[in-house]
């Protein structure tokens, strides 16, 4: 739709929100209605169900669902006759969202964006799906078939939906409050996580399972930690394949850096083009373990690109990061990102232009179509970029150094990527999310520690300030801020996320005051969210009007759970401050799990790396010295060159200068620098080790099993 034909029009109820999703729809003919107490109030008055659309901006299929049937007038019309219609952004209320998903799921066996759910006045399901397009297509029922359908089944049979819709919401109730279940941590539930990877592990083209194919990084990482336990060699050779194949691929963006959310085939070659946030903070996160394992440059390299298309392209002027791009420009999907062979021909030089195709992939026939699919022929096929044969492969095939040939790739990929800077770009979805900031900034603090990169901790440093500053109202913080807005409760993953973030960034800073906001906001979370009854945490906040259920989410999906999360943040507080209310919250959120956890323990890897720093041992490690002296710096740095999942570090000044992290960590008070040399101390279990002030004995002390 065009600007004018977009002003042309009356606007609804949306045209008042800052959630780019909502304001997509905000010249719909539908009369949308945020999701509030308004909507609901509504229903009630005039007996009428609700139509229930959520999805996110950067959705493909929820754009396709927008143009073939909410801005169709004969559609708003049956919607505006019949029912009071709520839109919704899910990663604006993802406790929403994670309700109505489950709804659907136990109606249909799946689910996914665009949902569309269908409740009574207060709220409770009884049908939906996810696309449906306006006719009956690929024998999916079609809007004009479905509302009339559900209009006349509420005028015929209400009573009927009502108490069906009353057995769903009890059967959600009993499969989202997750009650208590008596069982305890065990190492063997580590190894059976492990050994369901290795079954579902494609040992051909890396990743799990079948396409559609997600990176699940966090699956990666938690194999990492299992390699770190047990030393299984298949471990990270699961993890370097898989990691080998996404760079490669076609799901990595090799011009501009990140990569997109998932594969549609096994190969990871043609992507779903949108970018998320959270995808770009655990893959890099990942790379920079694996980079701390292997010691493979690639990783580190990898990592850089991904922070910086961050930096680059999702980071607000205030230090927040953006949530997202879209797969779409110009109303065809990839469009921004695939290449024809004329297209580079314009821009590199005969000889240039055949090395770059040959390396990157680059055909006459193109591997892509703009239906999201191979090539299927046409006057100008496109191509995705990826990489067949690895570099030094190519290069000793083609008859080049390797140095030489990475410098012409290099010197090609700016040029087409300056070029492509001058296309139309993707919607870039700007609202600021704090559970995402949250994942963000540890993985830069991480990737900044591990890799000595001041400016990436600068980036952390600014996001976390921008979030504690703008994303806080009364002590307490907020989930989503946007155009100057900060809106909404913070849910557990806003709280369990960031406060993570925060150890990470302590840990890569060592700035006492982040691991105070830390310790803050964990109080918050188990006094906000907490469960005394059933154990665990709720994914809304007891300051809010209840839905339909009190949910809690332990399985992970596209983001670790928020219950996962909280566990490995009160347990690592615990550890860095000595506070063990803290960590007895996080035993106890384990316990409630476990038995859950262990029926399909690799569905919960972020529970599972909780599990592993659990079980122990872990490490406590001290470095007291001036921190402005160089072998106090030699000594952070030694201790960083290790790959220690179950290790927390802290710095300590000597004299009045570490007083603010001793009122913080007050355990630390004793352990002061020997003789005037800056010291390592390494504790294991409540049992301290002699202290050391040489790099190559503390290497010695973190290389003990």
């Amino acid at each position: 739709m065009s600007m004018t034909e977009t002003t042309s029009r009356k606007p609804n109820r949306l045209i008042n929100e800052k959630s780019p999703y909502l304001l997509q729809h905000a010249y719909n003919p539908v009369d949308w209605y945020p999701w509030s107490d308004e909507a609901f109030a509504k229903a009630r008055q005039e007996q009428k169900p609700v139509f229930l659309s959520i999805g996110y901006s950067t959705c493909h299929w929820c754009h396709v669902m927008e143009r073939e049937s909410f801005e169709d007038p004969q559609i708003a019309q049956l919607m505006n006759r019949w029912f009071v219609s709520i839109k919704v952004d899910r990663e604006e209320h993802p406790d929403v969202d994670q309700v109505y998903m489950t709804a659907v799921g136990a109606l249909t066996g799946s689910g996914g964006w665009p949902l569309t759910v269908f409740l009574t006045p207060e709220g409770k399901p009884f049908f939906g799906g996810t696309y449906f397009p306006p006719q009956r297509r690929w024998n999916v029922p079609g809007m004009n078939d479905v509302l009339p359908a559900v209009a006349d089944a509420w005028q015929d049979k209400q009573q009927e939906i009502t108490t069906s819709a009353e057995e769903l919401t009890v059967a959600l109730q009993q499969q989202l409050s997750h009650q208590a279940v008596p069982g305890t941590i065990s190492i063997e539930v580590l190894h059976a996580a492990f050994n369901q990877a290795a079954s579902a592990y494609d040992a051909v083209h890396g990743g799990f399972g079948a396409a559609p194919k997600f990176p699940r990084s966090h699956e990666l990482s938690f194999l990492l930690h299992y390699w770190a336990r047990t030393h299984t060699a298949q471990a990270v050779d699961i993890v370097t394949t898989t990691l080998d194949q996404l760079s490669r691929g076609g799901i990595h963006d090799h011009l501009g850096g990140g990569f997109h959310r998932y594969a549609t085939d096994a190969q990871w070659l043609v992507p779903h083009f949108e970018k998320m946030l959270y995808d770009q903070a655990l893959l890099a996160r990942t790379y920079v373990e694996a980079y701390r394992v292997t010691q493979r440059a690639e990783y580190a390299q990898t990592a850089r690109g991904i922070f910086d298309y961050v930096l680059r392209d999702l980071t607000d002027p205030g230090g927040g990061f953006y949530s997202a791009e879209d797969a779409d420009s110009e109303g065809e999907e990839g469009k921004f990102y695939v290449w024809t062979p004329q297209e580079i021909a314009q821009l590199l030089s005969p000889e240039e232009a055949e090395l770059f195709n040959r390396f990157y992939g680059v055909t006459a026939e193109g591997n892509f179509s703009a239906e999201g699919g191979p090539a299927s022929g046409g006057e100008h096929p496109a191509s995705i970029l990826h990489i067949e044969q690895p570099l030094p492969v190519f290069a000793r095939l083609k008859g080049f150094e390797v140095s030489q040939l990475t410098e012409r790739l290099a010197a090609s990929r700016a040029t087409l990527f300056a070029a492509r800077q001058r296309r139309v770009r993707p919607h870039r979805d700007d609202k600021i999310l704090t559970s995402w900031n949250g994942l963000m900034v540890a993985s830069l603090a991480y990737g900044a520690s591990t890799l000595d990169e001041p400016r990436y901790l600068s980036a952390a440093c600014r996001a976390a300030d921008f979030v504690l500053t703008a994303l806080r109202r009364d002590g307490f913080l907020l989930r989503r801020y946007r155009d100057g807005d900060a809106r909404y409760p913070g849910t557990l993953e806003d709280y369990a996320f960031f406060s993570y973030g925060l150890l990470e960034l302590y840990e890569a800073s060592f700035e006492p005051r982040y691991l105070a906001e830390a310790k803050t906001l964990a109080a918050q979370m188990v006094e906000w969210f907490w469960d005394e009854q059933g154990g665990g945490f709720f994914l809304r906040s007891r300051q809010e009007p209840a839905l339909i259920v009190r949910a809690k989410e332990v399985r992970d999906s596209a983001t670790p759970s928020g219950n996962s999360v909280a566990v490995l943040a009160l347990l690592r507080l615990g550890r860095l401050t000595g506070e063990e209310r803290l960590e007895t919250y996080g035993r106890r959120a384990l316990d409630t799990f476990a038995a859950r956890a262990a029926q399909g323990p690799f569905g919960s890897p972020q529970l599972l790396m909780a599990w592993d720093f659990a079980l122990g041992p872990t490490k406590e490690i001290v470095i007291a010295g001036d921190p402005a002296a160089p072998q106090t710096a030699a000594l952070v740095r030694a201790a960083r060159e290790h790959f220690l999942p179950r290790a927390v570090t802290l710095r300590r000044p000597p004299g009045a200068s570490g007083s603010a992290i001793e009122a913080i960590a007050p355990f630390i008070k004793a352990q002061d620098p020997l003789k005037g040399q800056p010291t390592a101390y390494v504790c294991e279990q409540f049992v301290c080790r002699l202290p050391v002030t040489t790099v190559e004995d503390l290497h010695r002390l973190l290389d003990d099993p």
